[in-house]
């Protein structure tokens, strides 16, 4: 009898999907519900603005207290930082946002239970991921060595990323507890507990730099430290909160079970991910050979910060309309998760705007917040035209991202961004800086090639979607789940 009262708990939402949405999926939206998913979206973004803003600004931080050791430790640590973030960060980043497809879909489709579980899985796997990665990360001062860099400073970088290994630790198991609440909607306390570590990196930093023999080290196992702070924070919101009782019902060996299909969704998650990042650390790599390179590196290095900077509220709200495509298509509502779409096209094109219009009228001025010399500032000016074209791009695709990660398409967005950026974009880049002699303006618009490129192949994915299919193959992927308790199949 409770086998059968399972499975029919478990079947009863299907019949709901199949029967009830698909003809109220012609309605057009009215203007209350257009404003009402403007709101969700908004209550959504603007926490995850804010905490990818903050995770950014530990590191940051750290470097800051690097600077005031001198010219050598702050150089290798931003070149430990750098090489860190790109052989490992970002893919733990990537494959962590296959949790945005799993637990969205699951919260939808009101099986709660499972979405515990998903994040179990995830930890396990990233966990595994970081040991090849901690690897890497000790051998830092080889790998660099191999690639003709400066001694001094590849000394600098290599014990720099050693002190860094704790922290790709943390970093796994707090990007999976993330994915675990912004699928709930539960996006506050994550807001909360990464101000407060954040804020709390300042007096470690100080204390391990200045007060201690570390030096630099020190702001690397800072970095550990805060990351490792907001992790037991975290988890012990998960674990004693009312808000997670249904979500999170104890550690289960049922985590174990499913490992492949969360590969199956998290190795191109990944892919899409890295592939883009890795494009702009190659661009900045590759203007050492211009002629003078120092300029153009310092004037395209200021160009990623400052994109990574901009891109912050876009990618909220892809972060934020990942959730409401994915909880509403697990919940079989497709006309729902259409209307997210187009109210997240519409919020991001005023932001895209607005935000282009600033870089371009701030052209003149934004140089001297790097550097006093004219030349630099200059150079940073000219670009600013480009910055704001990518900017303006970039906020689309930062959506449309989200919506394939919503849908679970992450392979297709992998196939996407393969071929804008390394069939079109890299080339482009190449021929126009080397060959046009268009120096580090070159490089950029190759940048702008794969942009556009990956922005018109994802929003014609989007057009033409077919929501009822997708909202139908997302509750059959939830209910299709096979949840083995005591051995025995439910």
């Amino acid at each position: 009898m409770e086998r059968e009262e399972k499975m029919m708990g478990l079947k009863s939402p299907l019949i709901q999907v199949c029967g009830g949405n698909v003809s109220e999926s012609k309605k057009k939206a009215s203007k209350d519900e257009i404003f009402a998913e403007v709101k969700r979206l908004l209550s959504l973004a603007g926490p995850l603005v804010s905490v990818n803003f903050l995770l950014q600004c530990i590191q940051v931080i750290s470097l800051m207290f690097v600077g005031h050791l001198g010219e050598l430790p702050l150089a290798g640590a931003s070149m430990a930082t750098s090489f860190c973030s790109g052989t490992g960060f970002s893919l733990l980043i990537g494959t962590s946002t296959a949790l945005e497809t799993l637990c969205g879909q699951a919260y939808g489709a009101k099986q709660y239970h499972m979405l515990g579980l998903h994040m179990q899985r995830a930890m396990f796997v990233l966990l595994l991921i970081c040991l090849p990665l901690a690897f890497i990360w000790a051998n830092t001062y080889n790998i660099l060595s191999f690639f003709g860099q400066d001694k001094e400073i590849m000394a600098e970088a290599g014990l720099y990323s050693c002190y860094m290994i704790p922290s790709v630790f943390a970093f796994a198991i707090l990007l999976c507890l993330f994915k675990f609440l912004q699928a709930q909607n539960n996006v506050v306390p994550m807001t909360i507990t990464t101000a407060f570590t954040t804020l709390l990196n300042f007096p470690i930093c100080w204390a391990l730099v200045f007060k201690s023999s570390l030096g630099s080290k020190g702001a690397a196992l800072a970095s550990a430290i805060s990351y490792w702070i907001n992790v037991l924070m975290l988890a012990a919101y998960v674990k004693f909160s009312p808000s997670c009782n249904l979500t999170w019902t104890g550690f289960s060996k049922e985590a174990f079970q499913d490992v492949p299909k969360f590969l199956r969704i998290g190795i191109p998650s990944a892919i899409m991910v890295c592939l883009e990042i890795w494009s702009y650390e190659m661009m900045v790599l590759v203007s050492g050979l211009l002629p003078n390179p120092q300029l153009e590196a310092s004037v395209l290095s200021i160009n990623v910060n400052t994109s990574a900077m901009m891109f912050m509220i876009p990618l909220g709200l892809g972060g934020a309309v990942s959730t409401r495509v994915s909880n509403e298509l697990g919940a079989g509502r497709p006309q729902e998760a259409r209307l997210s779409v187009r109210a997240v096209l519409f919020m991001v094109g005023i932001e895209a705007t607005f935000a282009a219009a600033i870089m371009i009228l701030g052209r003149n001025f934004w140089g001297y917040s790097y550097s006093k010399d004219v030349e630099i500032v200059k150079y940073v000016a000219e670009m600013m035209w480009l910055l704001a074209l990518t900017h303006f791009l970039d906020c689309f695709q930062s959506v449309l991202s989200g919506v394939a990660r919503g849908c679970g398409r992450q392979k297709i967005g992998a196939y996407v961004n393969l071929g804008a950026y390394y069939l079109l974009g890299i080339p482009s880049a190449l021929v126009l800086g080397f060959v046009f002699h268009f120096g580090g303006k070159g490089l950029w618009t190759g940048a702008i090639v794969a942009v556009f490129v990956q922005s018109v192949a994802l929003l014609t994915i989007t057009w033409r979607t077919d929501w009822e299919k997708e909202a139908k193959r997302a509750t059959d992927g939830v209910y299709a789940q096979k949840v083995l308790k005591d051995g025995a199949e439910v």
